[in-house]
Order: structure tokens, then sequence, then C-alpha cells
């Protein structure tokens, strides 16, 4: 892991962009563990304050310093992606690794169910759970509800690797020396798709952060807990850029853009450094 870290920090930089811009919101969303504010409670500072040297992203109409609020909102954010990526990683593996190796009339109703999913309007659903569900959405529960939604196309992906790896001379060698279906996928074939496992999690992570943006800037979350999203909910709400507080639009749509670009260029890296041949048109043999 070492080894490949110092390759992609030295050859690649793009990658070096991302370490950058991710360091930046890791350390921002840590230090929503000694914020001196309590998220939940409103004008404990001066409203609608400029940035300054003692309000870095400056402080709302509502009495808050934005920048802890933003270290909480980043942490919450980042918590719903990666539930939502473990999720969805779960599924995916198994209904990829599954319908790959079995093949038959396994793989044709596993692969009837993804295709499904693949086509189901997301957010339609999302909005119609929202509201059977009365306010209930926490950012837990949207998290898995993501994960339900957002394993199809990985699926796929890794059901074609198990395809090709099982017609292998490994895979034979394996079945003839008596091992079973569920000691072959997890010990011989997985292996091999954790590299695709790894870059389509920074994948879902983009998707499922942007999916809560999308809800909460419509109202359809827990807008009373700090993410990404509510932060530019509120501050639409106050109609900040009519008021002239435009920091207070400013700083969650900075945070998002350093946070998205961070991952997909990760994304873009990784991606790249999987595949053998760019990887050595990049770092030489």
């Amino acid at each position: 892991m070492l080894t490949i870290l110092r390759d992609l920090l030295k050859h690649d930089s793009r990658f070096r962009i991302a370490f950058v811009f991710l360091l930046a919101i890791l350390i921002l969303a840590f230090l929503s563990f000694v914020s001196p504010y309590d998220p939940g409670k409103t004008f404990v500072v001066p409203a609608d304050v400029k940035p300054s040297w003692k309000y870095l992203f400056g402080t709302s109409s509502r009495g808050q310093d934005i920048f802890w609020w933003m270290a909480f909102a980043v942490r919450n954010s980042i918590s719903l992606g990666i539930l939502t990526a473990i999720v969805s990683r779960i599924i995916a593996i198994f209904v990829g690794l599954t319908a790959g190796y079995r093949g038959g009339w396994i793989d044709r109703i596993l692969m009837s169910i993804n295709d499904s999913f693949v086509v189901l309007p997301v957010l339609p659903i999302l909005i119609l759970l929202r509201f059977l569900l009365q306010g209930k959405l926490s950012l837990a529960t949207l998290a898995v509800i993501l994960g339900l939604f957002g394993w199809a196309w990985d699926a796929r992906l890794i059901r074609a690797q198990v395809l090709s790896l099982k017609e292998r001379a490994f895979t034979r060698t394996a079945v003839y020396s008596g091992n079973g279906a569920l000691r072959i996928t997890l010990q011989e074939h997985l292996p091999f798709v954790l590299p695709i496992v790894f870059a389509t999690t920074i994948n879902n992570m983009l998707w499922s952060i942007g999916m809560e943006v999308t809800l909460s800037v419509l109202g359809l979350s827990n807008v009373t807990l700090p993410t990404i999203g509510t932060t530019i909910f509120w501050a639409n709400q106050h109609q900040a850029l009519v008021a002239g507080i435009w920091w207070w639009l400013g700083a969650p749509v900075l945070v998002a853009v350093v946070l998205f670009l961070g991952l997909y260029l990760l994304f873009s890296s990784v991606n790249e450094y999987i595949d053998p041949r760019t990887r050595l048109r990049r770092i030489g043999a």
C-alpha cells in the first residue's frame, strides 16, 4: 500500500491534487470534534458577519459560525457517502460474483433484477419515500436506501470480470481440487475484482453525496442536520444572495467543489493505476 501511494504521489499529478484536496476536507471534518459550538443552536455568534480571521467563512443570518457548521456538514456528508458505499459494495460483490461464476438460470435471474435497478428513477422514489416516512428519513436511513439503489452498474462490471476469470486455468485447477463455489469466488476471484470495487466505491460516494445535496436543497431531508446540502438549503431559505450574504452560499459551494473534484481526481488516478498498461506508461516498467 505504501509503495502504491508513493508511486501515485511521485508520478501522477492528479493524485497529488486529490491528496491535497481530500486532506483539507478530512481536516475540516475532524475539526468538528473540537468545535466550540453546538450545530443545533442558533444565534450563538453575531449574525451576517463577513469572513474574517475570527470567522473564516463568516456567520449566517441564524447566528451560526459557518466554518464550524461546515465542519459538521462535511463529516456528515462523508459519513453518508461511506455508509452508502459499504451497503452497495456488499450487494454488488455478492451479485457480481454469484452471477458471473454460477451462470445459467441464476445468472439470468440476478441480471434481470440488476437491470431493473439500473432503469429505476431513483430521485422520484426517494421523494416518495420521504413523504411516506413522514420526516423520519435520517442520515443513516438515507444512506441505506441509497446503498440499496446504487449497486447495479458495479455488479455488472464485477460479473463481466468474473466471466473472464472463470475461464482461466487457475479456476479450473481450483474446481478439480474439490473447492466449492463459495471458496472459489471468495479466495480466487474476489482479489481480482477488488481494484474494480475500490474504484467504483469512490464513484458511488460521489453519487450518494450528490443525491443528498439534491434532496436537501429541495427540503426533502432532515434539514436540522448539518450537511453540505442543508447548508445550501438554509442559505436559500434566508435569501442569502438577495440579502448580500454571499459567503453563506459560497462556503458550501466551495467545499462541495473541493470534495467532488478531489474524489473525481482520485477515481481517475486510481482507475488508471489499476490498469497495468496505463500504469506502466505513466511510471515506467
